[in-house]
């Protein structure tokens, strides 16, 4: 049979997807959404075994946003093609550089903007903590240390808004139109100047001369992605340990980790919450026919809080067991910067921020948005 229509209200999925998709999960785990003219699958271990099915849940998508607006990146190559962009960018990106290069980087720049804060201040951390953070680390990563974190991140967002929009909203896609032309600029002056950090993206794959179109989407595939998780990640997880004070005791006396509260966040909020493919050829899933060309979004949110999974699915608790979690994809597309959102947020950004202002204090509840991509709106705090 066709996949079972749901429908869904676009404002009110993005404001909170988690109860729709928890309805999928139990009456049509593998739905059509006409909204996002797209067939949804819902539960963890439907994704977890389709994902690496690359014959039939092609990663290669000619006509889609990602490619049409930022060039056809790794994301969207499967096999040989995908395989070799992936080994090329390795050396920049592995947990030996993050280790070795990269971690004194964003200690040096997370303890510079820690000191920019006084006590008795009130921030966001959003805007104010984790973006300059996230954006610093990403400068040196990508190669393009002559933008500023501000730049990179209304870059990342303009982009992750332009490659969602499936809306067809002109003024979103002309906002990801000038973020890519930024971005374009400042690769070529850093090409022509030849100044790169040595171990960053550019830097590698002019090595290993990968074609400069091919460079180009690649290191906006980074941004897109490598700028809004570890920034919402951070402040989010922020705010989640504040709000659960029992928890971040329990990380302050050793019981439990950074690593724990970082790996729980991203599985309680999935900031990455959705991956789309392209239908390669005709296919059946738990007797449901999907034709080719049609388009499937994996839903890493609802596999992530998937009650068969997950005892508890929507409470944030770093003591659970995330390992089924599927927070950084589960096929040959898991996210290549892993070892460098992990190194950021749970070795240097979190354990700094308390170490430096152990007393802080939340101001008002926070809000999220976003289902494509789910984060905090803002989390002010006293400081």
């Amino acid at each position: 049979m066709k996949p079972l229509v749901f429908e869904i209200d676009p404002q009110s999925f993005w404001n909170n997807p988690y109860p729709a998709l928890a309805e999928m999960r139990q009456k049509h785990p593998v739905c059509f959404v006409p909204q996002l003219n797209a067939t949804l699958f819902t539960k963890r271990d439907d994704i977890f075994t389709c994902e690496k099915m690359i014959d039939v849940f092609s990663s290669d998508q000619p006509g889609g946003l990602m490619t049409a607006l930022m060039g056809e990146n790794m994301m969207r190559k499967d096999g040989e093609p995908h395989l070799q962009e992936r080994k090329q960018a390795f050396p920049a990106l592995s947990p030996r550089t993050v280790r070795d290069v990269w971690k004194a980087k964003f200690k040096h720049h997370t303890a510079e903007i820690l000191d920019s804060f006084t006590t008795d201040q009130s921030i966001d951390l959003v805007i104010q903590y984790a973006m300059p953070v996230s954006g610093h680390a990403l400068r040196h990563i990508t190669g393009l240390t002559n933008i500023t974190p501000e730049e990179m991140d209304g870059a990342s967002q303009a982009m992750i808004d332009g490659v969602g929009n499936y809306i067809g909203d002109p003024e979103i896609e002309r906002r990801c139109h000038v973020a890519t032309k930024l971005l374009d600029d400042a690769l070529d002056e850093m090409v022509a100047t030849g100044t790169a950090d040595a171990s960053s993206m550019l830097n590698i794959l002019t090595q290993a001369k990968q074609p400069m179109n091919s460079i180009r989407a690649n290191i906006k595939l980074a941004i897109s992605g490598g700028q809004n998780e570890p920034r919402d990640t951070i402040a989010g997880a922020v705010s989640a340990l504040l709000n659960h004070p029992e928890q971040l005791a329990a990380i302050k006396n050793g019981k439990n980790t950074w690593l724990q509260a970082f790996e729980e966040y991203a599985r309680w909020m999935s900031p990455i919450g959705m991956s789309p493919r392209r239908i390669a050829k005709a296919f059946e899933w738990n007797g449901v026919i999907l034709e080719p060309e049609s388009r499937v979004f994996f839903m890493f949110g609802s596999a992530n809080r998937d009650e068969s999974v997950f005892e508890k699915p929507d409470e944030f608790n770093i003591s659970r067991n995330t390992a089924k979690a599927i927070s950084f994809g589960a096929g040959p597309h898991f996210c290549a910067g892993a070892a460098a959102s992990r190194a950021l947020i749970a070795e240097v950004a979190l354990p700094m921020l308390f170490e430096k202002f152990p007393d802080m204090q939340l101001r008002e509840e926070t809000q999220y948005g976003g289902w494509a991509f789910r984060g905090p709106l803002r989390v002010e705090v006293d400081i």
